[in-house]
């Protein structure tokens, strides 16, 4: 159950309950709040004779809730901090208790402070909500964020109110006056997807695009969908709703489409043509987030070198896209100029790319090789994109890594040294995060990096347990690894993110899963019980043996000094007694050197 901040001290503990039941309500989609919300509110303020306040999100729920007076009430913690012309994604409802709806001074530095996408105060009167004032962001001039308030309006009024059109209008005003004095114009984009019998719910999925077009550096303004059975095979929507598409970017100022899915060429081609709208798909999008990712040689040629497979067939159709002067989504990475050049050169520069990874390939298969020789057991983190493996890697190892609360925040591999409690040390890959429709140009491209991924003796296949959408990206990953062939590899689950978990019944749910466990690799619970299952499972790979090693042959303990686990050495006249641990794959390469005795 979630808490309540601010001062609860002489309310009774059955009223608490009541407050922390507010947990569960959903608010109807557009709406501000609901009735039964208000209801319950006004009943409550009436009884502890105190202020109120709930902070909604745009889904309807109520994540978090604080009980006070207009000057010691408790803001939340607002963890995703927004560009400019964003707000919060946040509203504030709460109640005055003297019947009062009108917002005060407290109240608008608050909504500018946190930039919430609203502030409602509502007046209560003998247990009765009598009144609503609203207020909100008008625009941004000189630094300075603008207010206004409507009100007071009545319930009926207040809780009818297009909660949702207002907070576009808004954003799409702050995104025209943040901008103003910048050169380089912002994409705004329209959405669209094709709702049909999928793993994936259309709105999930269009909200996961949301998410990679704001990484990317976009601004989304509208979404829509349509459902069918398949593309249209020229438009790949209805020409009617290629219609609407038309309207809603002129009432939305969209300058950019994106599609869900990705498009065959002639299509792409065929609606910019028809929209006169630069158009990109789910594949370019993507591709361009990793060339702005891309940080090491090898990681910029892989990127470079799936771009234009991906770009090749579509030289034709890229007018649009090609034509702004300004670049923008879908241009980064190899450039205009080389995406221009005709097909004979793209090719070349393809196979110069692949030659220059080849050499890389080739040297990491040394480094490989080199740690192969060692015996050093390497455990590999795997997962949907922003599922924390960064932040385990981090929590492990001190690695070090950087960790942003972003998609494909990871993409060159990082390893590092681990060691167990009981002496055995591991070595801890971190890898690029999957996601739905990943790519195959990518796929292919990052090849040899996943790579490294099949060299692994256990994969941890870690799992944003806090989302939703868990099951689904679950499956995600397990599709790419199949497409890897490595499904049949030991694999641990991880759940992690569990801090964000507020009902313990949802983690007893989640490790019914078979070779389970949960944890918060950003707050440390359970990560004892992962090093703990880690040590378990290497210990079952590898037999206790008693070795009698000859003086001429001394060089082999410094050997299993670094890949197995010695427990004891006593120098006698005739040789060397060792205790170890050793994996069966190094008892059958000591085997002449056994006594017998394990």
């Amino acid at each position: 159950m979630k808490e309540i901040l601010g001062n609860i001290s002489g309310i009774r503990h059955n009223t608490i309950e009541r407050l922390k039941q507010l947990y569960n309500e959903i608010v109807p989609s557009g709406q501000p709040v609901s009735q039964k919300i208000v209801n319950t509110l006004a009943a409550l303020t009436q009884e502890i004779n105190r202020e109120i306040a709930l902070y909604i999100n745009r889904r309807g729920q109520i994540v978090a809730l604080a009980v006070g007076d207009a000057h010691t009430v408790a803001l939340p913690d607002i963890k995703e901090k927004r560009s400019a012309n964003k707000l919060s994604g946040i509203r504030c409802i709460h109640t005055h208790p003297d019947g009062n709806s009108m917002l005060s001074s407290i109240d608008f530095a608050s909504l500018k402070e946190m930039r919430f996408d609203s502030m409602t105060a509502i007046g209560v009167r003998e247990g009765t909500a009598v009144a609503a004032s609203c207020g909100f962001i008008s625009g941004f001039a000189d630094g300075i964020y603008k207010t206004e308030a409507v009100g007071p309006l009545a319930l009926f009024e207040f809780i009818n109110l297009d909660h949702t059109a207002l907070i576009q209008d808004i954003e799409r005003i702050l995104c025209r006056q943040t901008t103003a004095n910048t050169q380089e114009e912002i994409e705004q984009a329209l959405l669209v997807g094709i709702e049909n019998i999928r793993l994936w719910d259309v709105q999930d999925s269009l909200q996961e695009l949301a998410q990679l077009a704001e990484t990317a550096g976009a601004v989304v303004v509208g979404q829509t969908w349509q459902k069918r059975e398949r593309p249209d095979s020229t438009f790949f929507v209805g020409k009617g709703k290629l219609r609407e598409i038309s309207l809603l970017c002129q009432q939305c100022h969209a300058n950019l489409i994106l599609f869900d899915d990705e498009l065959l060429p002639s299509q792409q081609r065929n609606i910019e043509q028809e929209l006169g709208v630069k158009v990109l798909d789910r594949t370019a999008l993507i591709l361009d987030i990793f060339a702005q990712r891309a940080r090491s040689h090898e990681g910029k040629l892989q990127v470079e070198l799936a771009q234009l497979k991906y770009s090749l067939p579509r030289l034709s159709g890229q007018g649009l896209s090609l034509s702004r002067l300004g670049g923008g989504i879908g241009t980064r990475g190899p450039g205009e100029t080389k995406l221009e050049v005709d097909r004979r050169r793209i090719r070349s520069r393809i196979s110069t790319i692949e030659e220059e990874i080849d050499t890389i390939r080739a040297q990491r298969s040394l480094h490989r090789a080199k740690r192969q020789e060692s015996r050093v057991p390497m455990v590999a983190l795997v997962g949907y994109t922003n599922a924390g493996k960064s932040t385990l890697l981090n929590r492990l190892t001190a690695a070090k890594v950087m960790v942003e609360d972003k998609l494909f925040a990871t993409l060159d591999p990082t390893t590092r040294r681990f060691p167990l409690n009981n002496g055995r040390e591991i070595l801890l890959t971190d890898t690029v995060g999957f996601i739905q429709k990943l790519p195959h140009q990518l796929i292919a491209a990052f090849r040899a990096t996943l790579e490294e991924i099949s060299y692994a003796s256990l994969l941890l296949h870690v799992v944003d347990g806090s989302s939703t959408l868990y099951q689904e990206q679950s499956t995600a990953v397990m599709q790419v690894l199949q497409e890897l062939q490595l499904r049949d590899k030991p694999l641990l689950t991880v759940f992690n993110k569990i801090d964000k978990i507020d009902n313990s019944h949802v983690v007893e749910r989640l490790l019914r899963e078979e070779n389970s466990i949960a944890v918060s690799a950003l707050n440390n619970t359970g990560i004892d019980t992962l090093v703990e299952t880690i040590e378990s499972f290497f210990n079952k790979q590898t037999v206790d043996t008693e070795l009698s090693i000859p003086y001429n042959d001394s060089g082999i303990i410094s050997h299993l000094y670094q890949s197995a686990i010695v427990y004891h050495i006593d120098y006698r006249e005739d040789a060397i007694y060792v205790k170890a641990s050793l994996s069966r794959e190094l008892r059958n390469r000591y085997g002449s050197y056994t006594t017998g005795e394990d």
